[in-house]
């Protein structure tokens, strides 16, 4: 379920520059590529920059459609993630939406606080005991943490998922719910809906 109400035209006004720029670029190198004295290699890094600066916004954008229907503490979780993803603190953190989570979740040490982005920190803080699982949010509670998730068995084709991410991506190919995970390795930020992952940049959303 989408907010059908989350609308933002300065954002749309952003993507509509970029991906101007990315057919101004395409049309430029087409014209180019006959030209056997230019290497557009450089041409194409260029556009590549765009499209993942497109996509991180849009994503970003959208995660809190998908999330507003369901907690008010929106803000707290992106300020949350932002500081984590600042920090290289690994993160995994599961919104609860309309399907039921208990027989998906092997629950491990309750919680039952108010959700805010001080709570998820030190949750995450490494050293922490409950830092290496999954937090599981519902509404405006912290139901749980260190959550152990079903695994995605996408490291298959792409063994440069990490644990995390095979998690996030296991939970959401088998219910609706969103998972945030935050790469203790190079802090980026994303989040698994529908058995994707997406990129998202929080000073975007």
């Amino acid at each position: 379920m989408i907010d059908r109400n989350c609308n933002s035209s300065s954002l749309k006004e952003h993507l509509e520059q970029r991906l101007k720029e990315i057919s101004s670029l395409a049309r430029h190198n087409i014209e180019l590529l006959n030209n056997e004295n230019v290497c557009l290699v450089q041409e194409f890094e260029s556009m590549r920059n765009i499209m993942t600066d497109i996509v991180t916004t849009a994503a970003s954008f959208y995660l809190k459609c998908y999330l507003s229907p369901y907690t008010s503490k929106y803000e707290d979780l992106t300020i949350g993630v932002q500081n984590l993803s600042e920090r290289k603190h690994g993160a995994l953190i599961v919104v609860e939406r309309k399907d039921p989570l208990e027989s998906l979740i092997r629950s491990n040490i309750p919680i039952g606080g108010t959700l805010s982005h001080s709570l998820i920190e030190s949750i995450f803080f490494p050293g922490n005991p409950l830092h290496d699982g999954a937090v599981w949010v519902r509404s405006e509670t912290v139901v749980s943490a260190a959550n152990v998730l079903p695994l995605s068995n996408i490291n298959v084709t792409n063994r440069k998922l990490g644990t995390r991410h095979r998690a996030a991506i296991g939970l959401s190919e088998r219910c609706d719910a969103i998972v945030l995970v935050v790469s203790e390795e190079t802090g980026q930020a994303s989040f698994a809906i529908s058995g994707a992952l997406h990129p998202i940049n929080l000073d975007s959303s």
